[in-house]
């Protein structure tokens, strides 16, 4: 006989995401799973560049960044060292050999790319059109994608959210934010087979995403699998925020209270 878990008002699936122009430690640390204190000093080190501070006055990174943290994704995931992991990235720094020439600055034109991310962030509608000019560049062509996927969804418009979620996979298959806002849209069209898939490609490429883990426990919830509910759960707190943690502690709470607890690995 399947059990019925009666969840707290907030407990709703997680999504979507978008490619950002900044990201501060925080937010890196929560996407990819890496410690804050790793984080601050693989910028202290150069190993991976900060850029201007956040509002609040901490480091931040911009999207070219990015790629650095999902090249470290990658080579954490294939069962790299730590050690291994930061000679890569310093192979990657070190391409070329420095010279002691005076370089004059100048002015740099921005990207089609960057140019969208930044009317994005603005909420000027002129993103779509730099998206786009992005794509048929060849530059970011999967980010872009998403993004326009996230502003079609935004606007109500889910048929052409889906199409330009999977056409993110076609150009990245392991587009992690595709396939994560493709188990959103999913969910919420009720194929709760194809958002499971996405959900769990998402946590398979980016194991510590706490949003994946989290939106995988109310799924395994909802079919009535709670010792892999419990499991996903116990997944997302590694990582979670306080706010977060709090949630997942009353979800928890409310599952342990519904069932008997038989197999079920409860962690406090």
């Amino acid at each position: 006989m399947s059990v019925v878990v009666s969840f707290p008002n907030a407990a709703r699936t997680k999504g979507p995401q978008r490619i950002q122009a900044t990201y501060t430690v925080r937010e890196i640390s929560r996407q990819f799973g890496w410690s804050e204190a790793l984080i601050r000093r693989w910028a202290k080190e150069n190993i991976i560049q900060a850029v201007n501070p956040a509002p609040d006055g901490d480091l931040c990174f911009d999207f070219h960044a990015l790629e650095l943290f999902r090249r470290a994704r990658e080579l954490r995931n294939r069962g790299l060292s730590l050690r291994r992991v930061e000679a890569e990235l310093h192979g990657q720094l070190n391409l070329f050999p420095e010279n002691e020439s005076v370089l004059i600055p100048l002015p740099v034109r921005i990207s089609p790319f960057e140019e969208a991310l930044i009317l994005h962030e603005n909420e000027d509608g002129r993103a779509v059109e730099m998206y786009r000019r992005s794509i048929d560049k060849g530059e970011c062509v999967a980010d872009a994608y998403c993004n326009l996927g996230v502003l079609d969804y935004e606007a109500g418009d889910i048929l052409g959210a889906f199409d330009h979620f999977t056409n993110a996979l076609k150009h990245e298959p392991r587009h992690v934010e595709a396939h994560f806002n493709l188990a959103h849209l999913y969910f919420e069209k009720g194929d709760i087979n194809l958002s499971r898939l996405h959900y769990e490609i998402s946590a398979a490429i980016e194991p510590g995403s706490v949003a994946a883990h989290f939106n995988l426990g109310l799924i395994h919830s909802i079919e009535s699998r709670l010792p892999d509910a419990v499991a996903e759960f116990n997944k997302a707190r590694e990582f979670a925020t306080a706010e977060e943690l709090e949630q997942i502690e009353e979800i928890l709470t409310s599952m342990k209270n519904t069932a008997n607890g038989d197999g079920i690995h409860w962690v406090r």
